[in-house]
């Protein structure tokens, strides 16, 4: 009897459909040309918005020395007489971030837990969009409803400026908290229920399981979800324009009034800067600053989520 190979059977099956319905592949390639043009255009003009950032960076390094950017205490290049330090605006970034860290991830990572092991289904259902409403709210409005309720509410109880830190802060945080506490959720939704029901059989509580199998075992997805809170905190401009104020200083003080870099930026854009000038060239620079500060804490993410991942596999 005669040895007949499936591999042989399948491809001579495969070329008989083929020359039956040679257009049967159009579609196919049609739509995957497509879709690679859509990929194409999204790494390009990534590549784009990033040698631009660059190249005018460049250039403002040519008139201002890194010594001056990154030594000196004081920004003031709007001012007769110019300094260049950028610590200022970089403290003023992370103080604010600091504030809305502090309140997005209690309450975003609390109300992941509680969607996810204790709401019932239906209740879930209904408080995860609520929740996640919250992120569709302009962020200008969360800006003026910390300058104009939150702040006159805080200085009742402490001394504060009429633009500070701590105010912007904590709009900020719970502008963040429904990405924070989506991502947490789905991360945690994800660890396989084997997991909960092996504690379970242990004889350890529902809040035990919790902290000591269920957070551990989503752990890289919370992780990739806080930093991605961060990125989003470091990268907010209307809230901190508008409650944070325009004064960069190099403080720790959250009730005083500091600039972000962000806050810098949409000055210099909706001022009279000319295309070229030292002034305009800052805004680049001070961007670039940010696009590497933003690229450092995702590449920080993927390695903890990796190595995470890695942990419990």
């Amino acid at each position: 009897m005669t040895n007949i190979n499936p591999e042989n059977i399948f491809l001579s099956n495969s070329i008989t459909s083929l020359e039956k319905h040679p257009s049967e592949d159009l579609p196919d390639t049609i739509v995957r040309i497509i879709l690679f043009a859509c990929a194409l255009v999204s790494v390009l003009t990534t590549f784009g918005i990033v040698l631009i950032i660059f190249q005018v960076t460049f250039e403002f390094f040519q008139k201002i020395s890194l010594a001056q950017f990154f030594l000196d205490t004081k920004w003031t290049p709007l001012f007769a007489e110019q300094h260049f330090g950028i610590w200022p605006l970089i403290n003023g970034t992370f103080l604010t971030t600091t504030i809305a860290m502090m309140v997005a991830i209690p309450l975003g990572l609390s109300s992941a837990i509680y969607l996810s092991e204790y709401a019932p289904p239906q209740l879930a259902a209904t408080l995860r969009p609520a929740v996640e409403l919250l992120a569709g709210i302009p962020t200008v409005v969360y800006g003026y409803f910390a300058l104009l309720f939150v702040t006159p509410l805080l200085r009742n109880i402490i001394p504060l400026e009429i633009f500070n830190a701590l105010s912007a802060g904590l709009m900020m945080g719970v502008m963040i908290t429904p990405t924070v506490g989506s991502i947490s959720l789905d991360a945690i939704r994800s660890v396989p229920p084997s997991l909960r029901e092996g504690a379970y059989a242990l004889g350890i509580t529902k809040l035990e399981a919790i902290f000591k199998v269920v957070l551990p075992a989503a752990l890289s997805g919370i992780t990739a979800a806080i930093v991605l809170g961060i990125s989003r905190a470091v990268g907010e401009t209307m809230t901190v324009l508008i409650a944070a104020g325009q004064q960069p200083k190099l403080t720790v003080n959250f009730a005083e009034s500091v600039e972000t870099m962000t806050a810098y930026m949409a000055q210099i854009s909706g001022g009279d800067s000319p295309r070229g000038s030292l002034n305009f060239q800052t805004l680049y620079a001070v961007g670039a600053v940010l696009f590497l500060i933003t690229l450092g804490l995702n590449i920080i993410s993927h390695w903890v989520s990796n190595r995470f991942k890695e942990k419990y596999e």
